[in-house]
């Protein structure tokens, strides 16, 4: 199966508002109830509950996030989703600008059944620290 590319594109653009609105509710709704999401290989957030906590810590730790949708790609039921997050660290205030992706198994209702997302956590961790490369 392959979806519409306009369908493709307003999944990314809402799934970029849920994420501007600060709720992890409006994130987690974006997944299938049994979704999950994966960040660089690490412990799995599993089920709407998980990805809402997954998304809270987000929000706790760069409060004013700002996220952008640089592109989308679609093969498929397979989407990968470009952003771009910027704001502040909660812990020291400094400025944050990081890039990444979500690689996305989609189910035929439009929701999320798996997520892959990656980002440079050592170039998250420097900007956190406000150490210059």
């Amino acid at each position: 199966m392959s979806f519409d590319p306009e369908d493709v594109a307003r999944l990314a653009e809402a799934y970029t508002a849920a994420w501007n609105s600060g709720s992890p509710q409006n994130v987690a709704a974006h997944f299938a109830e049994d979704g999950e999401i994966v960040i660089n290989r690490g412990t799995p957030w599993r089920g709407r509950s998980g990805v809402a906590e997954m998304a809270a810590g987000f929000f706790a730790d760069v409060p004013g996030m700002k996220l952008t949708c640089d592109g989308v790609r679609d093969a498929g039921t397979h989407v990968v989703y470009l952003w771009t997050f910027t704001g502040h660290a909660a812990r020291t205030a400094n400025a944050l600008t990081v890039h990444g992706w979500e690689e996305w198994d989609v189910g035929d209702d439009l929701k999320v059944k798996a997520s892959r997302g990656w980002y440079d956590s050592e170039d998250y961790a420097r900007q956190v620290a406000g150490r210059t490369p």
